[in-house]
């Protein structure tokens, strides 16, 4: 948080409301001056007119605009202060160095701290926030760097939420985002400050996706803020659910797509759900659930019947077989017994015989599974397998699980002080024998 310490009897405010005007008027050039006035100077220099600016034209003008922000100062008005002040933003961001424009914009962002009105803050907020994000093009990181700067003046949780807003907006306009990508990872503390409701959290959830869409190394990230969006809908909200149909869509594209996702609960959904009875989606649902719960061959099938689908959403066919390779061998690895033939896995997996453990080693380098290879008797014998679907059924056994192994703790602890009740008397009596 930026502290300003004045530094001269003149309110900081009216420093910046005289030195914009002042460069305002310098930079106003020839169509705002008077030739027929005596206070030009005209000096002719190699057939060119210099035209020197006599300061006493500019005088008036600035002097009337610093006492009207005195004015605002004394009757504390903030709103209309911060209107004056960023009058002339671009000005500054074209013409001063980006250390002065820092300076300046930690000054006029210093405003928001003079109110004691929520509204007014917001408001404030706003008007700063749209100024500096006017031209993202042009400086964007300095002007980045500034709404940071805004945001930690703010107390009002909302209005923290708009400016943070404005930032991710101008980080993607500007091809900045790598100034605020690093802040995802602190979404969910975000969003218990700014305690949002479920459409602003939409429209934050689809914000991240647009930052890191262009970053193929964030692909998993991008889903996960994808799916978050998604999330937000639920059954009861027939009358929006069409609203992430597109975006549903995109996210089942994305699944299949990413050669390191093998596990998501988009099918519990309601917002993906929609998709299998739509006449123009419902292939894309098939396709996710025969990558989320069927093998292989189901796979090929659809691929022989829908090759122009899968082309129309730039999917990869080896690409996808591989990954359907993957979560085949996962799926056996799912049979009571533990135990795969290697005859199944090349009879699954349809690859040959010396091919059986290269894959074998990809399912566990991809911590799709715990195993172990018995050549001598040609079986994987698997430890442990991830869940393809990780949703409601899961968390349920997951809770079980964590029930069972709680209650064996339980137990564990009640012998041990059982046992040592009995020590404790087994000693107490035989201290009484020997006495």
């Amino acid at each position: 948080m930026t502290t300003v310490v004045p530094t001269s009897e003149e309110d900081p405010a009216l420093t910046v409301v005289r030195f914009a005007s002042e460069l305002a008027w310098a930079d106003a050039g020839p169509e705002v001056l008077d030739f027929a006035s005596p206070i030009y100077v005209l000096i002719f220099i190699r057939f060119e007119f210099i035209i020197i600016f006599v300061c006493q034209v500019a005088e008036p003008q600035v002097s009337r605009l610093c006492m009207e922000a005195e004015e605002f100062i004394a009757m504390r008005k903030w709103l209309e202060l911060a209107l004056l002040l960023v009058t002339s933003a671009e000005l500054i961001f074209s013409k001063v160095s980006e250390k002065d424009i820092e300076s300046i914009f930690t000054i006029i962002c210093n405003l928001v701290t003079k109110t004691e009105n929520p509204d007014e803050e917001l408001e404030i907020a706003k008007i700063i926030s749209a100024k500096i994000i006017q031209q993202p093009n042009e400086k964007p990181a300095v002007r980045l760097k500034i709404l940071f700067s805004l945001y930690n003046l703010l107390e009002v949780p909302y209005s923290r939420f708009y400016v943070y807003m404005k930032a991710l907006s101008l980080a993607i306009d500007g091809k900045v985002t790598e100034h605020i990508i690093p802040s995802f990872k602190k979404m969910d503390s975000f969003l218990k400050d700014w305690n949002i409701g479920i459409v602003e959290q939409r429209e934050l959830f689809l914000s991240i996706t647009s930052a890191l869409k262009e970053n193929k190394s964030m692909a998993k990230d991008s889903f996960k803020f994808l799916t978050k969006y998604l999330e937000t809908f639920s059954a009861e909200d027939a009358y929006v659910l069409s609203e992430a149909k597109e975006e549903a869509v995109r996210a089942v594209v994305e699944f299949v797509k990413a050669p390191d996702l093998f596990q998501c609960n988009l099918l519990d959904l309601p917002a993906v759900g929609q998709l299998e009875k739509d006449a123009k989606y419902a292939l894309v649902y098939q396709l996710l659930k025969i990558f989320l719960t069927q093998r292989l061959d189901a796979y090929l099938d659809f691929q022989a019947s829908n090759s122009t689908l899968l082309k129309s959403y730039e999917l990869v066919h080896e690409e996808c077989i591989a990954k359907m390779r993957l979560v085949s061998l996962v799926d056996l690895g799912s049979d009571a017994s533990g135990q795969i033939p290697y005859a199944l896995i090349r009879d699954t997996l349809r690859i040959n015989d010396d091919e059986v453990e290269q894959w074998v080693v990809k399912a566990i380098t991809s911590k799709l599974i715990d195993c172990k290879m018995d050549q001598m008797n040609q079986v994987v014998i698997v430890s442990h397998h991830i869940d393809r679907v990780f949703g409601q059924h899961q968390w349920q056994t997951l809770r079980t699980k964590l029930m069972t192994w709680r209650g064996n703790v339980a137990n564990v602890i009640s012998t041990i002080q059982a046992n040592k009740i009995t020590e404790d008397a087994s000693q107490a009596a035989q201290g009484l024998v020997v006495r």
